[in-house]
């Protein structure tokens, strides 16, 4: 890992500490929210629009429960007004719980779940047709992988070889009410190229998206990054539990999930540094 390498990483570090911090006390404020939706992409995210992503590329939410996450960054881009993030869920702001196109940034509505593939793939494809340059990124949740819509554009995408289009699946492990199966060599069958990461290991996302994936016997396939990630990432009470889908911790709760979120942005932020200290003194 170079000293620049070193610097990305914990500058993304704290990115995804503050953006969880922002997106809990929207989440607090509105009574509403999903936030152990948004907690389990944030490092997926965070890497997209603040490393990765270059002017010619395109981000569909297809999760779109994620909102506030989306609205945290859009604001942090200086897309959206930021006193909106506090009007969030409320009759007197335009930020709704789900995702909505109206929003600057937002490129489709979604909440009802299934068709930002299907549409990440007309891009894509059209991106192809007209020559123009540039990646189509989706990120999808793994319960949002029931749907069957997702395995209509998932087959005509390989079938295409759209291989400018790249679907992030966020493999929390858990839709409403139980649980989902895992996704591995599904996209494979498909004829995508696929990739098997730790969702939320900032090294593992980076190398994902940074890797040589399009090697000569992957060549002119999409391709599928399957992000095994914890639903709740970083308030250990609210982690993996299916009670906490959809809503947002009110009075006890609420201090708890603060004091353990903060608890757990402080232990990864000094692990960071001490590993830099080891490395570059």
């Amino acid at each position: 890992m170079s000293i620049s390498t070193s610097m990305v990483k914990e500058k993304t570090s704290l990115k995804c500490s503050e953006l969880r911090n922002t997106v809990l006390e929207m989440c607090i404020k509105a009574g509403t929210g999903h936030v152990t939706s948004c907690f389990s992409c944030v490092e997926i995210m965070v890497e997209l629009f603040y490393n990765k992503m270059t002017e010619d590329d395109v981000f569909i939410l297809s999760k779109g429960q994620a909102s506030p996450l989306m609205y945290a960054i859009l604001a942090d881009k200086g897309l959206i007004d930021e006193e909106e993030l506090w009007k969030f869920a409320t009759k007197d702001g335009v930020l709704g719980v789900h995702l909505d196109h109206h929003i600057k940034g937002a490129v489709i509505t979604a909440g009802s779940l299934g068709h930002g593939l299907g549409i990440a793939t007309g891009i894509a494809k059209a991106r192809k047709l007209d020559g123009r340059p540039g990646i189509i990124y989706v990120l999808l949740g793994d319960g949002e992988c029931y749907e069957g819509s997702v395995w209509e554009a998932a087959m005509y995408a390989g079938n295409e070889k759209l291989d400018n289009l790249v679907a992030i699946i966020d493999q929390n492990g858990y839709m409403v009410t139980s649980g989902t199966r895992r996704l591995e060599f599904v996209w494979q069958s498909f004829g995508w190229s696929e990739h098997l990461i730790k969702g939320n290991s900032i090294d593992d996302i980076h190398s994902a998206f940074y890797s040589n994936w399009n090697s000569p016997e992957e060549r002119h396939k999409p391709l599928a990054i399957i992000a095994l990630t914890t639903k709740g990432k970083g308030i250990p009470f609210m982690e993996g539990n299916t009670m906490w889908h959809g809503k947002a911790p009110q009075g006890e709760d609420a201090e708890r999930a603060r004091g353990e979120l903060n608890a757990s942005s402080y232990k990864e932020n000094t692990q960071e540094k001490e590993t830099q200290e080891v490395m570059y003194g």
